[in-house]
């Protein structure tokens, strides 16, 4: 009998371990968090995208103002670039037509200074002498004016046609003008006191004319 008690009341303690686990079950059970619903993660999900939207704006706001500056340094570097190699083009141009010009009209300055010896050979030639030995002389001075016209003629230098042409003020200078004989005679030249060269297409000297007004 006193067994069965035994038994009995083993049984109960048992009993009452087993429902206190079930209740610490059931109350830990309780108090877990329960998982949240689609609604609730899109709504975190939308908080955290709209505090993280203005640090994005602000960081492509500075990302397109540092690519307009430097598309800005990039459109002047360009510019001073196309206008220094304008520039050098110009100077490039200019230098050929300088050597061109100094090759075309090389020894301009010796046929200038040339002209008035041969001048003074002309007038020279043009005044009246007598006897076999100023003949002789004459002769003499012909062949070395001739020899330096050839000289010049073919360095390019030639006279500047005047007697009877129309005036041009290009390439002649009047210095004196005379009375017309008739209609066709006026504004052209009557008599030449001084010849005229040019250098290729460059006037050395321009003639000294008398014109018919």
């Amino acid at each position: 009998m006193a067994e069965d008690k035994e038994n009995q009341a083993a049984n109960n303690k048992a009993d009452e371990q087993k429902d206190t686990q079930q209740s610490a079950k059931s109350n830990a059970k309780g108090n877990k968090q329960q998982p949240k619903t689609d609604a609730a993660k899109s709504a975190d999900k939308a908080a955290s995208a709209k505090d993280k939207k203005p640090a994005t704006d602000d960081a492509l706001a500075k990302a397109l103002a540092q690519v307009d500056s430097l598309q800005k340094q990039l459109d002047k570097t360009s510019d001073q670039y196309l206008r220094a190699e304008a520039e050098i083009q110009n100077i490039q141009n200019r230098n050929k037509k300088d050597q061109a010009a100094l090759i075309k009209y090389d020894g301009q300055q010796l046929a200038h200074d040339i002209l008035p010896a041969l001048d003074n050979l002309e007038r020279a030639l043009s005044t009246p002498v007598e006897g076999e030995q100023a003949e002789s002389l004459k002769k003499g001075i012909e062949m070395v004016q001739k020899h330096l016209m050839d000289a010049l003629t073919s360095n390019g230098v030639t006279e500047i046609k005047a007697e009877g042409e129309k005036f041009d003020p290009n390439i002649h200078q009047a210095v004196q003008t005379v009375p017309a004989e008739s209609d066709d005679q006026k504004d052209h030249v009557t008599k030449v006191l001084q010849k005229g060269y040019r250098l290729k297409d460059r006037v050395l000297r321009p003639a000294m004319v008398m014109v018919a007004q």
